[in-house]
């Protein structure tokens, strides 16, 4: 078996923790961080396009103010920013590459915007269903999966290894 499949020889485990540790060295910890620093990024974007909404409804008369009842739809841009960052070609947010951390599938390919749409979807029902029961998944995994990685097949690791061994 060769390594172009991103597997070992012989066992078929893809990231294998016991072999490669330095993969998953404190990956919780990280995702947290990299959420929080996340969720900052996408409420300074809000805080952003309120303030010129507010300032632009003074030389518009009021007219930009008719702008403020789309804002519930903001969801959907923060939906799109993890859609194009962690579907794309660094394979991680801005959070999450700051932290080092990146998102593998479960053949070793970056998993486009797509799947990083519905990873985002999985976590955030998954997380106001079973708060905190999805990051104790995360405690009991090997490879510090939480439950929208299992469902999905999808892998965070962090990423200096990983480029290390050129996959």
């Amino acid at each position: 078996m060769s390594m172009s499949n991103a597997t070992y020889p012989g066992d078929g485990i893809l990231y294998d923790p016991y072999r490669e540790p330095a993969l998953f060295d404190g990956v919780l910890t990280k995702r947290v961080l990299a959420f929080f620093i996340d969720a900052f990024l996408i409420l300074a974007l809000l805080v952003a396009v309120v303030g010129f909404i507010l300032i632009m409804g003074i030389p518009t008369l009021g007219l930009a103010w008719l702008l403020f009842p789309a804002l519930p739809l903001f969801p959907i841009v923060a939906l799109l920013y993890v859609a194009f960052t962690l579907g794309g070609p660094r394979a991680s947010t801005p959070g999450m590459r700051v932290v080092g951390l990146t998102i593998r599938g479960a053949m070793g390919e970056r998993i486009g915007p797509l799947i990083a749409a519905v990873h985002a979807l999985l976590f955030w029902f998954s997380v106001s269903i079973l708060t905190p029961l999805v990051l104790i998944v995360g405690l009991l995994s090997n490879r510090k999966r939480l439950l929208h990685d299992l469902l999905l097949g999808t892998v965070v690791m962090n990423a200096t290894p990983l480029e290390q061994t050129r996959r």
